[in-house]
Parts: C-alpha cells; structure tokens; sequence
C-alpha cells in the first residue's frame, strides 16, 4: 500500500474524474468535427478530429488502462508481464501521435498564414489524410520496441506477472539511443517546434497587419474596418489557443525531463521528495491536455458552440416527441 499523501489522495480522485470526463468529450468532439458544419476548412477540420481521436485512445490507454484499473482492480491481467508491455507500446504511441499531431497542425497554420505560395498545394485536406497516416505508422513503429524493455517479476502457473526493466535498457547502447531518441521526439523536439512556428507565425502576423494597416492610411478609407485583417485574427485563434495550451501543460514534464537529465536522478527518497511531486504533477497536466481542445473549440467556435447545444439537446427533444 503506498503512503496517503495529499499529492496520493489528488490523484486517486483526479484520473477516474479525467477519464470520466475524457471519453465522452473527445468522443464528442470527434462526432460534431465529423459531421462539418463547424465552418472550418476539410484541412483544417481532418487535422482537428485525428487530434480528437488520438486523445481519445491516449484517456483509453494511459489513463483508464494503464492507471485507474491496475490501481482499483490490483491482480486483473493487465498487471501479467504480457499485457504490461503491449499496454505501454499502445500507450507510448499513442501520446507521440497526439503530440505529433498537433505539430502538424500547427506547420499547417504556419503555411496557410506566411507561405501563401505554398497555401494552395499543402493546406488541402488530401495533404493532411497523408500527414495524419504517416505520422501514425511511423509512431506505431519506433514504439514497438517498448515491448522488450519489462522482464516478469516472477511467474505463476506459467503466467509472468509484474515487471522489472531489464538490465540491458540502461547498459546496451541500443536501448540507451533508443531511450534518448524517445525523449528528443516527445516532448522536447514537439515543444521546440511549436514555440518556434508560433513565434514565426506571430512575426509575419505582425508584420502584415502593418504593412496593410498603412495601406488603408494611404487609401484614406471612410470604412476603417479592414474584414481581411478579422478573418485573419479568427483564423489564428485556433491555432495560438491550441499550441498555447499544448506548451502550458506540458511545461512542467519538460522542464522536469530537462532537471532529471542534468541532476541524474534515478531514485526518489519517498513521496515528500520534491523531484518525485513535480513529475507526478507533470504528468497530472501532461494527460490534461487530451481534455482541453474540446473546450477550445467551445470557447473559440461559434459553430461548434452551437452543434454542441444541439447535441446536448438532441435527447431531450427525441424524448418530448416520443411524450406527444
């Protein structure tokens, strides 16, 4: 049994709640983008409903399989060796898919915005079906090998239960390039390339918004209301809140893997060790990220808002027509 520390007591309410809530939202989420009427592009809208989808199986995977049952159920078959590690390979790549998806995403937005040449010829929904795939095989491959990491920690009836890393994880050189790559690919290398498509993005922004700001001083227009530069600001809303909230959660397992690797921390005095309360907690907000676009699109979609009351609703009226 593990000490009931305050930080113990949060998690065994926060990830039943997170998965609670987690299912039916991106599986909402994924309902009302499929359907297009949300006024967002085919491109766009491909690229928002794979993010849905891979959130969705990162809730089913990492929070309800490989952490709630094993917890509240201890001794069901998904603490053998076997489905450990095929639990960890499912979980593993589907967390880089989620993540990679939003990098794609968000080079999508980049282009629509500051490669207007390149518009035309990326930023079509064909282009985004091949992204999406792509990124989903590679990411099921290079996580394969998660699978040979666990060795039982002892077997009963012919059956290996629990798990212990094998040796050669920390001493072969595979696995040691194997465990960095890992680690570059997500979160490191996404959480880079996100701030710096952002920062590009809001550059170019920036700098158009003057140059046609200029424009209109020159014209002396009696309308001062330029709705190319509000179709803009809509249009990057989407991407800033998405990316933004992307970098906020994962900020603190970033900035922990970075402390982890400098300080060479293995091991953790017990549940008080500061170390062992910021991992935890990154993580906590790391698995919060699968939750959070569905409200974005509430927030930031009038169109969606407005499918949403209507799902919601959708009950209540069959009901009242089944009454009369």
């Amino acid at each position: 049994m593990r000490e009931p520390t305050i930080l113990h007591q949060i998690e065994d309410i926060y990830y039943p709640t997170l998965a609670v809530i987690g299912v039916p939202v991106n599986f909402v989420a994924i309902l009302i983008l499929s359907r297009g009427k949300c006024d967002l592009s085919k491109c766009i809208t491909h690229y928002l409903v794979a993010m849905a989808v891979a959130d969705l199986l990162v809730v089913i995977t990492d929070v309800i399989l490989f952490t709630v049952i094993p917890f509240h159920f201890p001794g069901s078959y998904l603490n053998t060796t076997t489905s450990f590690s095929l639990l960890l390979v499912l979980l593993s790549a589907a967390t880089d898919i989620s993540t990679w998806f939003t990098v794609s995403f968000t080079f999508d937005r980049f282009v629509a915005i500051c490669c207007q040449k390149l518009k035309t010829k990326y930023c079509t929904e064909k282009t985004a079906a091949v992204v999406t795939t792509t990124v989903s095989v590679l990411f099921c491959l290079k996580n394969i090998p998660w699978y040979f990491v666990y060795e039982p920690e002892y077997i009963i009836d012919n059956v290996a239960w629990g798990t212990i890393i094998s040796v050669n994880f920390y001493t072969k050189t595979a696995w040691v390039a194997f465990d960095f790559l890992s680690i570059i690919l997500t979160p490191f290398l996404p959480f880079v390339l996100i701030l710096l498509l952002n920062a590009l993005t809001v550059r170019h922004i920036i700098a158009a918004s003057r140059i046609r700001g200029k424009l209109l001083d020159h014209n002396k227009s009696e309308n001062r209301t330029d709705p190319e530069i509000k179709n803009r600001r809509k249009s990057i809303i989407l991407l800033f809140t998405i990316s933004g909230s992307f970098i906020l959660l994962w900020l603190t397992n970033v900035l922990y893997f970075l402390y982890w690797r400098i300080a060479n921390i293995y091991e953790y005095t017990g549940p008080y060790d500061p170390a062992y309360i910021t991992e935890q907690v990154g993580y906590m907000l790391q698995l919060l990220s699968t939750c959070t676009n569905t409200c974005i699109y509430a927030v930031t979609q009038t169109k969606f808002r407005e499918q949403l009351k209507n799902a919601i609703k959708f009950p209540f009226t069959a009901i009242v027509k089944l009454v009369k």
